[in-house]
């Protein structure tokens, strides 16, 4: 249907258009030659006519001369009998003498360059004759004489000439036909060229709209469509990706909630059955107290990554103390880091210059960086944790880890959302995510530098308050 349609509106607003221009070519055409041969054609007999009346009018103006003698001598004596005929009118509007010798068989009456002649001296005419030839009649009046005769007039064949003009059109006609079925033919490869690939793309886009992103589409030629196909391509890859991802978030989502969901059902369970043992109780109740926090906090990261994706992920912000945060995450996790055999070091600076920002999404970002250090680190690993001026305006916290670091092909990614560079550690995909909204928020900016293998450093860059003087 598309195909017709696009074909329509070409044959219709392009073809169509030219067709017309095309016409009206040939019939201007052909009304200007015939303009140009009727022209040429009167302007050869009023220069042969006048060369006749000048003859004529110098033996009028001749008393030794017999007028009556040199108008029938000029007649029968015409030199271009085969082109044009030469005649002499009487007064009473009939034909006298031709240089043919034979009267002709139409009326003159029926003609007007005789009256024309007689009104204003010379006369013009265009027509057919009652047999249905076409002809040209000039004719001009003599001076008052007492041969009886009253005007001269010439009159030739124009069918020679509507053969010529006749010619010319129907070559024209065959030039524009030509021309317009040129342009029929390249126009249907050209429309062709256009139509087979966006139907491919429109069938491609169907597929992909039911998931399948497998299909790709063949680039054929380096114009529009070609940037076109590339980046249909491009956002087929994209989609395949985000769909991987998205997949693999799912599935590590739905892991990283079993996982608590089944220490606290397994140690609910244990204490159930064993109530009078109270050491069992308060080691039961620590893993339930510790995995039902572990477990609000993944909820709360995933409704924070719900709230940024439908733009209402807001901030409260005040003037804050960023060295109070990062110490309260950092003392949250020492203890968490020495149960996994990690050591956290800590280089807390005497004082650093207030942040404008809301605290709790900071110390959530903290929190986030230095979970995820511990996370990727082995035991006897080494997370280290530093706060300095970057320079006047900026505050830069730089932690850092020897765990397994991440890959040149992992690490642009590890931003994105449910992008995990390492599947065999817990987590959602998305904390990273969140963490660097969050300081893009606040006008600063998180950085992640890593070599596989060798550790991985985060550095989170935050604006100093400016002061209001």
């Amino acid at each position: 249907m598309r195909k017709s349609n696009i074909t329509r509106r070409w044959l219709v607003n392009n073809l169509g258009v030219i067709s017309a221009m095309l016409f009206a070519l040939v019939i201007g055409g052909t009304l200007f030659v015939r303009t140009y041969y009727y022209s040429t054609a009167r302007q050869y007999m009023t220069s042969r006519m006048n060369m006749v009346s000048n003859i004529l009018l110098r033996s009028y103006n001749d008393p030794s001369a017999s007028f009556s003698a040199e108008l029938r001598s000029v007649v029968e004596n015409w030199s271009e009998k085969d082109k044009m005929e030469l005649m002499v009118i009487s007064r009473k509007g009939g034909v006298g003498l031709t240089s043919s010798g034979f009267i002709p068989e139409y009326k003159l009456d029926s003609m007007t360059d005789y009256a024309d002649a007689a009104a204003s001296g010379s006369g013009y005419y265009t027509g057919k004759t009652e047999s249905g030839e076409k002809i040209m009649a000039v004719c001009v009046m003599l001076p008052e004489n007492d041969s009886g005769y009253a005007a001269m007039r010439m009159v030739s064949s124009l069918e020679e000439i509507n053969r010529n003009i006749t010619s010319i059109a129907l070559t024209l006609a065959a030039v524009c036909l030509t021309i317009l079925a040129l342009m029929f033919v390249s126009g249907l490869y050209f429309v062709k060229s256009i139509v087979i690939p966006v139907r491919q793309i429109g069938s491609t886009a169907r597929r992909y709209a039911v998931g399948d992103f497998s299909v790709r589409i063949t680039k054929k030629n380096d114009d529009e469509i070609g940037e076109l196909c590339d980046i249909v391509n491009h956002m087929a890859s994209e989609l395949a990706l985000s769909e991987t991802m998205k997949n693999e978030f799912i599935s590590s989502v739905s892991h990283e909630l079993r996982t608590p969901l089944t220490a606290i059902k397994g140690w609910a369970e244990t204490i159930g059955s064993m109530p009078g043992d109270a050491e069992t109780v308060a080691k039961g109740m620590r893993v339930i107290g510790s995995e039902s926090e572990r477990l609000s906090e993944m909820v709360e990261e995933l409704l924070d990554f719900s709230r940024m994706q439908n733009g209402r992920f807001s901030l409260n912000k005040t003037t804050m103390d960023v060295l109070a945060e990062l110490g309260d995450a950092v003392l949250i996790y020492t203890e968490k880091a020495k149960r996994e055999g990690i050591e956290v070091l800590y280089e807390e600076p005497d004082m650093l210059p207030f942040v404008y920002g809301d605290k709790n999404r900071i110390r959530q970002v903290f929190i986030n960086v230095i979970d995820n250090a511990i996370k990727y680190s082995d035991k006897g690993g080494v997370v280290s944790v530093q706060a300095i001026m970057s320079d006047a305006e900026h505050i830069e916290v730089d932690v850092s880890d020897t765990g397994c670091g991440i890959s040149e092909q992992d690490l642009p990614k590890v931003k994105t959302k449910f992008y995990k560079a390492n599947h065999t550690r817990r987590g959602s995909g998305i904390g990273l995510a969140v963490a660097d909204e969050i300081i893009a928020m606040h006008g600063g900016k998180l950085e992640i530098f890593s070599r596989q293998g060798k550790g991985t450093t985060v550095t989170i860059t935050l604006p100093v308050q400016k002061s209001k003087d």
